[in-house]
């Protein structure tokens, strides 16, 4: 499994963007949590240990295990269903030998690669219909497992990771011209449906999440209560204009200080960034994010195999659809998500899951074709 790689192949500009992203998560934690942050070292440095351990070890010979990586994510996430710890009305912690963790979170590196090992098994056929139902039925079980938490934002995340997957899987434009057609009116009429005020498609239990749809295109309507948390964070990102209030400022004004936003070592830490390190702080994330996405889909495009192309474009799209998303809700251009910032939002399992799936971009890298 592991083999001899040329030191100059490793992609260290990757590593060096990903340990800064993630130390300046670790800073803005320690302003907005403070008695987690020693937990978040210790869980950027199991990441980082993992990440270099599995840039080490040969993509090809692990994805073999793409069956077994299948089952226990399918495993896991039943189990979340039948024993899960419920917070807040969302059932999507699991504690296993001990260990608290998100089930989740470890469902998108490993549906990653095990579609990077199915579609490179089946490249030639991929465009079948026969195919495409099986890759949708394959993806529905885990996604549905998901939904069901519930955790709509995930799930949001990793359809749109398996639209990138497959895309770069080699499906056509015919094809995806197909799929759009339908796809793009039924979302339109579903919209419509469950936005009327009788609506009896979304049962009680997922009522929140419409509620937060229906708030975010009512935002007078709805601004002091269901979308006071998102008011909050743009009056915080606001506040801090060009170079911010100061890190671990004792301002009164501060929203932070007053704890005004919920969740703000999580969904909302971009906030604190903003009001501590102003515009300038802000744009630095934004910016680490983009080269990381950017980086991997380099990677990408110099694969050695369709499987590589794979894992290091679903790991980039992952990143980077995510940071959108979060970034998006905390400055109110998209409705609220509980959705972590990555390497920056506290949370061991995302945080530790998003250095594997770096861990695995190197080594696909080190494996490129040379120019």
């Amino acid at each position: 499994m592991l083999r001899q790689y040329k030191i100059r192949y490793y992609d260290f500009k990757l590593v060096i963007l990903v340990i800064t992203l993630a130390v300046i998560g670790i800073i803005a934690l320690g302003s907005a949590e403070p008695a987690l942050q020693n937990r978040q070292i210790a869980g950027f440095a199991f990441g980082l240990f993992l990440m270099l351990v599995i840039s080490l070890f040969d993509y090809s010979v692990l994805l073999n295990l793409y069956w077994l990586m299948y089952l226990v994510n399918i495993v896991l996430l039943v189990l979340v269903v039948l024993m899960g710890k419920n917070t807040n009305g969302s059932q999507r912690w699991l504690k296993l030998a001990g260990i608290q963790f998100q089930p989740s979170e470890v469902a998108k590196i490993l549906l990653i690669l095990f579609f990077a090992q199915f579609i490179y098994k089946h490249k030639d056929e991929l465009n079948t219909f026969k195919y495409i139902s099986l890759c949708v039925i394959l993806f529905a079980i885990p996604a549905l497992l998901v939904g069901y938490q519930p955790d709509l934002s995930t799930t949001i995340v990793i359809s749109l990771i398996f639209c990138v997957v497959m895309f770069v899987g080699g499906l056509s434009w015919k094809v995806i011209g197909g799929i759009l057609a339908v796809a793009i009116p039924v979302v339109m009429i579903f919209m419509y449906l469950i936005l009327q005020p009788d609506q009896k498609i979304i049962p009680e239990k997922h009522m929140y999440q419409l509620n937060r749809i229906i708030s975010f295109f009512n935002k007078e309507e709805f601004a002091n209560s269901i979308g006071y948390q998102q008011e909050y964070s743009v009056m915080a990102i606001g506040s801090g204009q060009l170079t911010g209030k100061g890190y671990k400022n004792n301002e009164i004004s501060s929203v932070k200080n007053a704890d005004f936003i919920a969740e703000q070592e999580t969904d909302f830490i971009f906030a604190v960034i903003g009001e501590e390190f102003g515009f300038i702080g802000a744009c630095a994330v934004i910016i680490l994010v983009v080269l990381i996405s950017v980086e991997c889909m380099l990677i990408a495009r110099r694969a050695k195999d369709i499987a590589g192309t794979i894992i290091a474009a679903g790991t980039g799209a992952m990143i980077g659809l995510q940071a959108f998303i979060n970034i998006g809700v905390v400055t109110y251009l998209l409705p609220n998500t509980g959705l972590p910032l990555p390497f920056v939002s506290y949370g061991l399992t995302s945080l530790v899951s998003s250095f594997i799936g770096i861990g695995f971009v190197l080594n696909v890298g080190l494996q490129c074709r040379q120019k």
